[in-house]
C-alpha cells in the first residue's frame, strides 16, 4: 500500500519536511517513490508547496494520506479540491485556484526563532 507522508530533512532543532509518496513499510527517511512537494513549519505562517496534479495522480491511485499529511492537505483546501475532482471537475479550473489560492496566502520567510 502505498502513503503520501512527510520525510524529515534539515538540521537538528530545524525541521523542514518533505512530502513524499511512499510505500507504508518502508522507514521514515528511507526508500519512497516519488517527492510531492515541502513542508516547512517554521516560518510563520507555516510554507507548503504541493505538486497537486501528482496528487490527485497518487489519491486516484489508492494512495492514503497519513493523518499529519492529511491535516496539512485539509488546511489548505487540497482534500476539498480533490473531493471535486473525483465528482468530475476539471483538473485545470481546481489547479487555476490552486494557484490563486497559494498566491493570495502569501509567506514572509520569518521563522518562529527570529
Amino acid at each position: 500500500m502505498v502513503r503520501i507522508r512527510l520525510r524529515r530533512v534539515g538540521l537538528r532543532n530545524q525541521p523542514s519536511y518533505r512530502i513524499i509518496a511512499a510505500d507504508k513499510e518502508s522507514p521514515r527517511d528511507g526508500k519512497f517513490l516519488e517527492i510531492l512537494g515541502s513542508y516547512n513549519p517554521r516560518t510563520e505562517p507555516f510554507t507548503i508547496q504541493v505538486d497537486e496534479s501528482r496528487v490527485f495522480h497518487w489519491m486516484s491511485n489508492g494512495a492514503q494520506p497519513t493523518e499529519s499529511v492529511a491535516k496539512l492537505f485539509k488546511s489548505v483546501g487540497i482534500l476539498d479540491r480533490y473531493e471535486r475532482y473525483k465528482a468530475g471537475e476539471s483538473l485545470e479550473s481546481l489547479l487555476e485556484e490552486s494557484k490563486a489560492y497559494f498566491e493570495k496566502r502569501g509567506t514572509s520567510f520569518k521563522t518562529r526563532r527570529d
